[in-house]
């Protein structure tokens, strides 16, 4: 039996990662969090009888002891709460499904408690990819990527393991507006941006995907992942979703993963890896494919993969700059304060006006995200 914690539940990758769970006898929830939605967190808790479980808000947690008091779980709270189901004493994997760079402490935390990382928070490679990855090697644990590009990667070479990588080829569905101009973007709506045409996500990672700032999120991530250079990972851009990424070898040989866009095969994989087991679903039918397109990306328009190349570039702090202010003008453009083109003029502005630190530690992370949000919230929110 595998025991398995989930830090963000309730969201998209975590209630995939829970319906994957369901299917398997071998798999079992010992400790969940979620953020605000403590009513599917109950469902949740009564479905697969966690040992713990942790909310964000105190009194959140209140009232869900309350809901569960029939129950023997135990209700956290706060930061303290994720670090304690990261560091669960009787999980074996945690499966990192937080939106955003509250998943950088408690990930921490679970790498030194000796667990296996299924990593589908981005953003703690991206501003801690010089921390998290020697605290990988040190305490032998495994890291395996659940992002759907990074998953068809650790895929191909997992067969090929010291044969010389020539160049990762990153492939991006183009979100809603693959093709349009900058002029046509002026006025798109938050309903056109949430309109993904291939893949089923949370609201935020939907809009990274329309600015297409989520590839240059994932071009830093796959530098930590794969210890590869920038120049080392190209982006292309593939309408269909079929191919989700592919690996260049030396010899000019391509190994591509191909199937369809489902994000349980991802999470299946990390949680089972090294085994392959059956999973329901549609599967691809290569009958039916009329053809597979691709083509470069668009770094003029979609200005977002650029700015991410260039954060990677300076690098120390600049990745989190990048990182924190994408976060703060996704939320505004959610909430419809900004417009769409607005997110990525934002995140240009903190680049360009907020100091860098070179090597930064934790805490230094966590500052300059505090500065970034501070900088945007007196410049733009005023």
């Amino acid at each position: 039996m595998k025991n398995v914690a989930i830090l963000g539940s309730t969201g998209s990758i975590g209630t995939q990662t829970l319906d994957v769970i369901s299917r398997q006898d071998d798999l079992k929830v010992v400790a969940l969090s979620a953020g605000k939605n403590i009513t599917l967190l109950e469902k949740q808790i009564r479905q697969f009888r966690p040992e713990v479980a942790a909310v964000w808000d105190e009194e959140d947690a209140r009232s869900l002891r309350t809901s569960v008091s029939d129950l023997d779980v135990t209700i956290l709270s706060g930061i303290e709460g994720l670090i304690a189901v990261a560091e669960w004493h009787t999980s074996k994997v945690l499966v990192t499904a937080i939106v955003g760079m509250l998943g950088i402490r408690p990930t921490i935390a679970g790498i030194k408690a000796g667990k296996d990382i299924a990593l589908a928070n981005k953003e703690t490679l991206v501003t801690a990819g010089h921390i998290i990855m020697p605290l990988i090697k040190k305490h032998k644990v495994s890291l395996l990527p659940v992002d759907s590009e990074h998953s068809a990667i650790f895929q191909c070479l997992e067969k090929d393991k010291g044969n010389a990588i020539s160049r990762i080829w990153l492939t991006a569905s183009g979100g809603p507006f693959l093709g349009k101009t900058k002029e046509q973007l002026q006025n798109v709506t938050l309903a056109d941006a949430l309109k993904h045409p291939n893949w089923s996500m949370g609201r935020k990672i939907t809009i990274d995907s329309a600015t297409m700032v989520n590839k240059g999120l994932e071009v830093m991530e796959a530098k930590w992942l794969f210890d590869v250079s920038l120049e080392q990972i190209k982006v292309l851009v593939h309408p269909q979703s079929v191919i989700h990424s592919a690996v260049e070898y030396a010899d000019g040989a391509v190994i591509a993963q191909m199937g369809t866009p489902d994000m349980r095969l991802p999470i299946q994989y990390a949680l089972l890896y090294p085994s392959r087991r059956a999973l329901p679903g549609e599967k691809l039918d290569f009958y039916s494919l009329a053809q597979l397109t691709f083509m470069e990306a668009d770094e003029e328009t979609f200005c977002g993969l650029r700015l991410a190349k260039e954060a990677l570039r300076q690098g120390g702090s600049v990745p989190t700059i990048f990182n924190a202010a994408n976060e703060k003008a996704v939320a505004l453009f959610l909430q419809e304060k900004i417009s769409f083109l607005q997110i990525t003029e934002l995140i240009e502005a903190s680049m360009d006006e907020i100091h860098a630190i070179m090597n930064p530690t934790v805490e230094e992370i966590l500052l300059t995200q505090q500065m970034t949000e501070d900088f945007i919230e007196s410049r733009y929110c005023s």
